[in-house]
Formats: C-alpha cells, sequence, structure tokens
C-alpha cells in the first residue's frame, strides 16, 4: 500500500487515473438512466478538471519554493515521515516549502469557520426537508456524512499543521548544530 500510495504522491497520471475511475464510478451510481458512454465522459471531465487545477497548484508551489514538481513530492513525503534532510540545500528548500505550507494553512484558516458555517446549514437545511417531507432516511444520512466530513476536515488540518511546525522546528535546531 505504501508503495501505492508514494506513485500516487509523485505522479500526475496516476492521480487522473483515481479520479477518473471514481467519477466514472460515482457517475454511474447516480446517474444510472443515462448511457455508459455519458459515464465516461463525465469521469474525463472531472479527471481533466481536477488534473489541471492540481497542475496549476504544483508549478505555483513549486515557483515560491524554487523546486521541480518531483522533488516537491519527495519533499513533502520526508515531511510526512519528520525526516529532516542532510543536504543543506535541500534542507534551505524543505524549509521555503514548509514555510509556504504553513502560511497557505494559515490564510486558509481565516475562512474555514464560515465553510463549516456553511455546512452546518446544509446539513440543518437538508434535515428541515426532510422534516417537511416526511422522509427522514437521507437527510440523517447526509447530516452524519456532513459532520464526519468536517471532523476529518479538521483532523487533516491539525496533523498538518503538527507536521509542518514540528519540521520548521526540525529544521531550525539542524541549522544552529551545524553553524
Amino acid at each position: 500500500m505504501g508503495a501505492f500510495k508514494d506513485w500516487l504522491d509523485r505522479s500526475l497520471a496516476g492521480q487522473a487515473t483515481l479520479v477518473f475511475v471514481l467519477g466514472t464510478g460515482i457517475t454511474a451510481l447516480f446517474r444510472r438512466d443515462e448511457h455508459p458512454v455519458y459515464w465516461v465522459v463525465r469521469g474525463g471531465l472531472y479527471a481533466a478538471v481536477v488534473v489541471t487545477v492540481l497542475a496549476v497548484q504544483r508549478r505555483k508551489v513549486g515557483r515560491a519554493v524554487g523546486a521541480d514538481p518531483r522533488a516537491l513530492a519527495e519533499l513533502n513525503r520526508k515531511i510526512r515521515h519528520r525526516e529532516v534532510p542532510s543536504e543543506p540545500e535541500e534542507r534551505a528548500t524543505m524549509r521555503r516549502l514548509v514555510t509556504e505550507q504553513l502560511r497557505q494553512m494559515e490564510r486558509a484558516g481565516r475562512w474555514l469557520p464560515y465553510w463549516l458555517g456553511f455546512m452546518g446549514l446544509v446539513a440543518v437545511g437538508m434535515l428541515v426537508l426532510g422534516v417537511a417531507t416526511g422522509s427522514l432516511g437521507f437527510p440523517l444520512v447526509f447530516t452524519v456524512g456532513v459532520i464526519c466530513f468536517c471532523f476529518w476536515i479538521l483532523w487533516m488540518r491539525r496533523r498538518s499543521m503538527d507536521r509542518c511546525r514540528s519540521m520548521h522546528a526540525a529544521l531550525r535546531g539542524q541549522d544552529e548544530r551545524v553553524s
């Protein structure tokens, strides 16, 4: 499983394939009455949009950090595994990457309460519609799903912030020992 995750981290084609398969499957699940060609076309459209967004994001981060996308994938893997690079040039690149990621998460954190509030309103609205129509099955499942998704987002954000902060401190400590 680890090799598969590493391949997905490094390969934009792998990510596109995964999005295509998931998009086609989910479309087939919700649009059973349509012809399978439409499922495939929608899966391809979803994959194209996601890959375009990922490529633009990687290029933007690569320019800010001064590294190519493959090096960024390797540095992100090292951050996840809390490995401090031994080469000074790689440490400098990792420091810029960690700083950029922390800056992005702090900027996104400003909008997080509004996003969570919106998701809460959607869940409550779905429950109200369920009560009004007399069918609570799907609204309850949807509301539980939204709540679980919001908690997952908060947990992943906290985990990423902790990893970046600990790597930032480790890089600072490594540079003080070298100097």
